[in-house]
């Protein structure tokens, strides 16, 4: 299908005048989005639906850009829920890491599986996935062959550990960067250019120096961007300061992955100085405030950060520990975070967090010129949720009813790289139910093999 259009919806464009056409409407060409603006006289529209290969009515439904999820890890669907109520330490030793090793290739396509289509259901037409067990090459594989017959716009971090953190997870500086020029040879640009690799040293805690500045010259070699926890918790704070007497940023910085590309994933406990090395190096911060209050890890300086000009991206992160991944959800529970935590209920008005949803996004990828906004020219990358629901209508101000009324279940069409991949809120490029199906059966299996040995998997209510 070479020409779409899309007509009669609310247009948020989140262009450069943040304009709202009401009705408005949006042509898009091949992948390009080729026309937008307000419904024009009657004779003009007349002609340019003539000339549709699809009409989209988009009557009583907003039509915004595609958010960006910048943050999860698709595997972790198998786990969510596996138990709630856990420190972030014990979570990780407890449920993921036994629940990862154990899991088998195809539950590793399964799960991203269900991830992709988690994201795209609830309005997110691109996604970082930091993706770091390895315990089989195809692992990876199933991840990114899941982004590919989903239909979303996928980059794949791919993250490793050479030093403490689990000792099944780790590999060798060599191992890592091997596989990692590996993936970009063979997945690099596939899909018509949707899937992209990135570089995602895990943490600071399970990375020794050496490897930190390997990654850091293996990123600027290839021109990557280099994704990474960062100070997600006070007790990693305290590891970078009794291993290098510096903290966390400080220690990205020295190791030289600090820069344009980088996207710092969390950054709670970051203080004045690392704010202003954030500042300085034109970095992205990665915020994910679902998880980091499911996992009580604290609050980020999000309203401070925006004031200096630091560009701030929305995650949900992983499924284990939000426990979905809706990306319409986010947005609500960023506004609220810091209006309770500064008590101060003027902060972070809904276009400011959808500006970080959509267009802060695109700038953490190095893509604000093709992603974020509706614009000629720009990908078509596009979300129309369905405003007329008991919970959302009556609208007074779209921006506000998406942020705090909407949510995935709202979410219609998506249409990402020109293709529709949601059609009246179910996934059409792949069979959702079988999938759906299909991975309930492996995680019952999955719970079989742990529950002798963690209690935890043992658990039913």
């Amino acid at each position: 299908m070479s020409r779409i259009v899309i007509a009669g919806g609310v247009v948020i464009a989140m262009n450069a005048g943040r304009e709202v056409y009401h009705p408005g409407y949006v042509v898009i060409e091949h992948d390009r989005i080729a026309e937008v603006g307000p419904c024009p006289q009657e004779e003009r529209m007349d002609s340019i639906l003539a000339g549709a290969d699809r009409v989209i009515e988009a009557k009583g439904k907003v039509v915004m850009p595609g958010l960006v999820n910048c943050h999860t890890h698709l595997f972790q669907t198998f786990l969510r829920g596996v138990s709630d109520d856990y420190k972030l330490a014990d979570w990780l030793r407890e449920v993921i890491w036994p629940g990862s090793l154990a899991m088998e290739e195809e539950d590793f396509y399964l799960a991203a599986l269900i991830g992709c289509i988690e994201n795209l259901k609830s309005g997110a037409t691109c996604i970082m996935d930091h993706h770091y067990v390895h315990t089989s090459a195809a692992n990876t594989e199933g991840v990114l062959r899941a982004m590919k017959e989903s239909g979303i716009r996928g980059y794949l971090a791919r993250g490793g550990v050479d030093l403490s953190y689990e000792p099944r997870l780790r590999e060798t500086e060599e191992e890592i960067f091997s596989r990692t020029d590996a993936l970009l040879d063979r997945w690099q640009g596939e899909a018509n250019g949707r899937i992209h690799i990135a570089m995602g040293p895990l943490n600071l805690y399970g990375c020794s120096r050496k490897f930190l500045e390997g990654a850091a010259r293996f990123s600027r070699e290839r021109d990557l961007i280099t994704h990474i926890h960062v100070a997600e918790t006070g007790d990693q704070i305290d590891n970078t300061l009794a291993r290098f007497g510096l903290r966390n940023l400080e220690l990205v910085e020295a190791a030289g992955l600090l820069g344009p590309r980088t996207q710092v994933v969390h950054g709670i406990w970051l203080d004045d100085g690392e704010l202003d090395l954030l500042q300085k190096n034109r970095s992205s911060l990665i915020h994910c405030p679902v998880s980091n209050m499911y996992l009580a890890s604290g609050v980020a300086r999000v309203p401070e950060m925006r004031k200096r000009g630091i560009n701030v991206a929305l995650g949900t992160d992983g499924p284990g520990s939000n426990n979905c991944q809706d990306n319409l959800e986010v947005l609500k529970f960023t506004a609220c975070l810091h209006k309770v935590e500064h008590l101060d209920a003027t902060l972070l008005p809904p276009s400011e967090v959808l500006e970080m949803g959509t267009l802060g996004g695109a700038k953490a990828l190095g893509r604000e010129n093709e992603l974020g906004s509706l614009e000629p020219g720009k990908l078509a990358d596009i979300v129309l949720v369905d405003m007329r629901k008991a919970h959302i209508s009556p609208v007074h101000r779209y921006s506000s009813a998406l942020v705090y009324n909407a949510n995935g279940n709202d979410v219609d069409t998506v249409i990402v790289h020109g293709q529709i991949a949601v059609e009246g809120g179910r996934c059409v490029l792949v069979d959702e139910e079988g999938i759906i199906n299909r991975a309930q059966d492996r995680v019952d299996r999955l719970r079989e093999k742990l529950a002798g040995r963690y209690p935890v998997y043992a658990i039913r209510d």
